[in-house]
């Protein structure tokens, strides 16, 4: 289980509230406004049910899911059933994995030995499988938009509920009656939604949209590790030299990841994995 993205927002919340609260424990009234709660919160949600079908919002449950179940996808493991099912196939041929391939639990995995043991056209194997990793790309890149759209949206009610708070402010401004004593307090309620709108998208939707970008690339990464395995088996590649390439494979995978995060974390390409 992996709580790091419940643990980073709890106690980003706690220490905002702690540091308002410092000097004085009262002054976290002056944070609490329903109606500026109701437009940011409120807003920000009803904006986001009009932007998808709800045959996407309908996974968001299994979101936060993904978020708390940990790391599922292990290469290391993933390379060691590779080689081993190459030493099958090299004693008893590719038929005999059929049988192996029942065992596994991974549904793209297993798709992928099927596809060899049936003896399909090895650039039809790949195309196949990378149009599937595709696939699966664009689906994940989608339902993280949800997040992402949220961190876009969040500030923007915030201001919108700041501007309905300037305006009723300055509506009911009347100097005569000496309601120019009450312009500051007035002015802060304004601001709260600025506040909550920041403090939703940075706190909330950001870490969620960032925690589900990495399980995606680790799902992908897993995947691209099957596809280069599957297609070297039905080669009839040396295990041994299997492992190392899968391995050389894996550490040339992880430098590009590390080396597009160090240029601005651009979204991957489609169809990365593939080779012509």
């Amino acid at each position: 289980m992996d709580l790091s993205t419940l643990i980073g927002i709890v106690l980003g919340f706690v220490i905002i509230v702690v540091s308002i609260t410092m000097d004085d424990i009262k002054a976290i009234n002056n944070f609490i406004n329903m109606p500026s709660l109701f437009i940011v919160v409120g807003g920000t949600i009803m904006a986001i049910v009009a932007s998808y079908p709800f045959s996407i919002l309908k996974n968001i449950p299994s979101h936060m899911r993904i978020l708390f179940q940990g790391k599922r996808f292990h290469n290391m493991s993933c390379i060691e059933t590779l080689v081993e099912f190459a030493m099958e196939a090299r004693k008893n041929g590719l038929l005999a994995l059929e049988q192996k391939a029942e065992e596994l639990k991974e549904p793209f995995f297993k798709y992928a030995i099927m596809m060899i043991v049936d003896s399909h056209d090895p650039q039809d194997v790949r195309t196949l499988l990378n149009d599937e990793l595709d696939y699966m790309t664009t689906r994940h890149e989608t339902e993280i938009g949800i997040y992402e759209k949220g961190t876009v949206l969040a500030p923007a009610f915030g201001m919108t509920g700041t501007l309905i708070g300037l305006i009723n402010m300055l509506m009911g401004l009347n100097l005569a009656d000496g309601a120019s004593d009450s312009l500051g307090a007035s002015m802060s309620v304004a601001l709260i939604t600025t506040f909550y709108g920041c403090l939703l998208a940075n706190l909330f939707f950001a870490p969620i949209a960032k925690k589900l970008t990495i399980r995606n690339d680790e799902e992908y990464l897993y995947k691209q590790l099957i596809i280069e395995g599957v297609l070297s088996i039905q080669a009839g590649d040396n295990p041994k030299f299997l492992k190392e390439k899968l391995y050389c494979y894996l550490k040339e995978r992880l430098n590009e990841n590390l080396k597009e995060e160090g240029d601005g974390g651009g979204k991957k390409k489609k169809g990365k994995g593939k080779k012509e």
